[in-house]
């Protein structure tokens, strides 16, 4: 396996961003006066995509959904875009893969402008080839689209050479649909269990491990 191009997940991989997610969707609920969710059923909605997740917390329509999705975004846009951070170690990461050579992409659930603001206000869009996410429509959040999506639009062909590193077995679903590598994480929003039962090709614990699997794949 000669790894070249490297795709991160963004929401529990690059940032902890769980704040501003579960915030959002508490305001979301309130607003429209569905039932009040506890903090383990608001993690719920950090990784896969929101409308789906709406539906089946609320067990509603896709049409209600997205209403759903709509008040989600009156407090994500202004204040939870922003009740965010970078996980320790994730930038020194992403500074010794780039410096290797690898292209470096971001491949989202989010949509694409959302993570294009939230990169470029944590600092981290320089490290990044390519920010690529969801329409705002919401089309185009299933994780294998993304994937699809974004190695089309960088030009990269040779997908035995790709990895696909996020903190949920959505992400690692996706690449396997996808036909690329993955990793997960463990410092996110996905249990162990979750990303082990998942099986992806390689796992790591910390964002240090995760740059040092990757070189160190490269020399073996």
């Amino acid at each position: 396996m000669k790894i070249h191009t490297l795709l991160f997940d963004l929401d529990g991989t690059i940032t902890d961003s769980g704040p501003g997610i579960m915030n959002s969707v508490r305001y979301a609920l309130q607003k429209a006066g569905r039932k009040a969710a506890d903090d383990e059923e608001l993690r719920s909605f950090i990784g896969p995509p929101l409308h789906g997740q709406f539906q089946k917390f609320c067990g509603i329509t896709e049409e209600e959904a997205l209403e759903m999705v709509s008040l989600y975004r009156e407090y994500y846009k202004d204040r939870g875009i922003f009740e965010n951070s970078v996980y320790d170690g994730v930038i020194p990461m992403l500074e010794r893969v780039r410096a290797d050579g690898y292209k470096v992409l971001l491949a989202t659930s989010k949509p694409e402008r959302f993570a294009e603001i939230i990169a470029e206000h944590f600092g981290f869009a320089q490290y990044f080839d390519f920010i690529g996410g969801a329409n705002m429509d919401g089309s185009r959040t299933d994780k294998r689209e993304v994937i699809e999506y974004v190695l089309v639009s960088c030009g990269v062909d040779d997908r035995d050479g790709v990895l696909m590193i996020g903190d949920r077995r959505y992400d690692i679903e996706g690449a396997r649909r996808a036909g690329v590598h993955s990793m997960g994480v463990l410092y996110g929003y996905g249990s162990r269990e979750e990303i082990e039962s998942a099986k992806p090709d390689f796992i790591a614990e910390t964002p240090d491990e995760i740059s040092r699997i990757v070189l160190d794949g490269e020399q073996s």
